[in-house]
């Protein structure tokens, strides 16, 4: 077993109830081959022209998208990667900000944190939109590499001023969903101009200094876009490894640095500002727009060198070998001109390359990377190998980080190292879409003089105890995590957090393992006991439920479940086959599909009518709370 699946193991160990500890102790562990080992699985056929196992194919599926599902694996056998991708990067783009203004302008419902996670899920769980049906959400890809850029270009709505406008998280989030195959220079400029991060890091409003009144730039965005968007705080080899000066790190940037930033980041605020006041503007609380519109200028608040009083002149911003002007920025320009020159100034830094792609390699396939991997995509951030020879093209950094050969056969080459924690959020997302959930029941009801509308929208995925629910709280959900919902800008966890003891001796990063404390493993598996042993398509409405719920389909299943009356003589071997293609993508190893089997087969008629039911519901439960499931290989 590798380290990192170890440490998760023995996290679970004490958690997760005593039903999945009896289950897996039936199996004498000495004699039964816990390890992989099918021969010439890699380096014996063409990589891009796979995948050539329904198993390969679902942990490729695991790292593009928010879980596989059976006719996905299938299509992607069908399609083979390079078509599945030029599918996905032409796949029309979900928009969290159209779902939003359904809800609000069409049916007039009341809008809040809920609206944005219901269109989240409908991203990430896909099918046609509840607006239109014609319409289908099939972007899988583009959709996922925009939460892994959530959790990097970080806002949280629990900043107040943000909770309260929904529609500037949903505008946010469209950023970095219609610019996560576009180009990193124009998202980090979108990103830096979106009110929602403005008001986040304090760049809205931020004005030039006036010395007698005691007023300074903040530094916020500042320190922020460089440390955590672009550059990070030490110099970097191209492969993600830290240049040394007499064994030392070396800084990127110092604080004089920072501060001449924060002199470039004044004099933009709310697009509708009056002229002269804008120290007083702020949003608009009657119709959100200014939320949903990029900054605009205003010179007269902006340090552009010329003040002797006020201004700091010729700043300079970052220095690096070939950056223009020295990264001085000379006096006398406006405030776009500056801000261009100081995006530019970052953008062309050469840790930017290995800094972004190492975090995004991170979210999709792996915690620790190995430095050629880095370098390989780093590579292609730098030069996407076109005529052009573009740099920064999130499109091709994608492909390159999915299609690597790291990717592809690291669980093989790299057995000890290789994979990453799931996190609790992904584990909800895979659940439902390799389950077909939906939302069913819910009504069309009044609150106050608002009329709500949940009956009949299989697409709206609401519900108290599932998406409504799901926030940053560890109780009840047990889920500690929710779209835009980071507690700080440093996001859920770092991509450096090192969990203490045989992981940090070993030097292995484990990001996700910052937030999978005891208590949440606790309340995360009696969350998974209810989603997995609770609502099915099936079940009777309560007419009294206003909301609905999201509910997985069994039914599907049900042959696979057994095909007479169960017991020892109708195993469940098909079923747990299907389930170790579906969640674990193969790699469920022998004595785990013994133990399952030996937990599932005895269940029969005679425990009721209901046990096909009970036979599936047990193996999700018992999968999805394993450390072998936990660990994405």
């Amino acid at each position: 077993m590798s380290n990192i699946r170890h440490c998760a193991a023995r996290l679970m160990r004490g958690c997760v109830g005593i039903m999945m500890l009896s289950a897996f102790q039936l199996a004498p562990a000495a004699t039964v081959d816990r390890l992989p080992g099918p021969m010439f699985h890699d380096g014996m056929e063409d990589l891009i022209a796979g995948p050539y196992t329904d198993g390969d194919a679902a942990r490729f599926l695991a790292q593009a998208t928010f879980g596989p599902t059976d006719a996905d694996i299938a299509h992607l056998r069908s399609v083979r990667y390079a078509a599945w991708l030029n599918e996905q990067f032409t796949a029309a783009p979900s928009s969290m900000l159209g779902y939003y203004n359904w809800v609000a302008n069409t049916l007039n419902e009341g809008v809040g944190s809920t609206t944005i996670r219901e269109a989240w899920f409908l991203g990430a769980l896909g099918g046609p939109d509840p607006a239109n049906n014609l319409i289908i959400h099939n972007d899988q890809l583009r959709q996922r590499v925009a939460f892994a850029l959530s959790e990097i270009f970080v806002i949280s709505d629990q900043f107040t001023l943000i909770n309260q406008f929904p529609n500037g998280q949903a505008y946010f989030y469209d950023i970095l969903s219609n610019n996560a195959f576009g180009n990193y220079r124009t998202l980090l400029e979108q990103v830096t101009l979106s009110p929602a991060m403005g008001v986040y890091l304090n760049m809205q409003a931020n004005r030039r200094a006036n010395r007698a009144q005691n007023i300074h730039p903040d530094e916020n965005y500042a320190r922020e876009i460089n440390q955590l968007f672009s550059v990070g705080l030490v110099m970097l080899n191209t492969d993600g490894t830290p240049q040394l000066s007499g064994g030392q790190p070396i800084p990127t940037y110092s604080q004089s640095q920072v501060t001449n930033f924060a002199h470039v980041f004044t004099g933009w605020n709310w697009f509708d500002c009056a002229p002269g006041n804008f120290a007083g503007c702020g949003p608009n609380y009657t119709t959100g727009t200014n939320f949903q519109t990029p900054m605009a200028a205003f010179a007269a608040f902006h340090d552009n060198g010329t003040d002797p009083l006020n201004d700091i002149s010729n700043k300079q911003l970052l220095s690096y070998p070939g950056v223009v002007n020295g990264g001085v920025l000379a006096d006398g320009g406006t405030p776009a001109s500056d801000l261009a020159f100081a995006l530019d100034n970052i953008f062309n830094h050469p840790n930017v390359g290995p800094f972004i792609s190492k975090q995004l390699i991170q979210r999709l396939v792996t915690s620790n990377p190995s430095p050629a991997y880095v370098q390989r995509v780093a590579q292609v951030f730098n030069d996407d190998g076109t005529p052009a020879h573009v740099r920064g093209n999130l499109k091709a950094v994608v492909q390159a980080i999915l299609l690597d050969r790291e990717a592809r056969y690291g669980h093989w080459e790299q057995p000890d190292t290789f994979g990453k924690l799931r996190e609790p959020l992904l584990r909800i997302t895979h659940l439902w879409r390799a389950m077909g959930a939906r939302h069913q029941c819910g009504n069309n009801y009044q609150a106050g003089n608002t009329i709500f509308h949940y009956a009949n929208q299989p697409y709206r995925y609401a519900g108290y105890v599932t998406a409504w629910g799901t926030s940053d709280s560890i109780y009840g959900n047990g889920v500690g995590q929710a779209p835009l919902n980071s507690p700080t800008v440093f996001n859920f966890f770092k991509p450096s957090y090192l969990p203490p003891g045989e992981m940090a001796a070993a030097g292995l990063r484990g990001p996700e393992f910052q937030i999978n404390t005891d208590t949440l493993i606790v309340n995360s598996t009696n969350s998974t006991a209810g989603k997995t042993w609770g609502f099915d398509l099936l079940d009777t409405c309560d007419p009294n439920d206003d909301v609905g719920e999201v509910k997985i389909n069994r039914a599907q299943d049900y042959a696979l479940a057994g095909s007479t009356n169960g017991g020892p003589g109708d195993p469940a071997d098909r079923l747990v086959d299907a389930y170790n293609r579906r969640f674990m993508s193969g790699q469920m190893t022998p004595f785990m599909r013994q133990t399952l089997l030996a937990v599932l087969n005895p269940i029969g008629i005679a425990d009721g009518a209901d046990w096909k039911r009970r036979r599936i519901s047990r193996a999700l439960l018992l999968i999805q709370t394993s450390a072998e499931y936990m660990i994405q290989k």
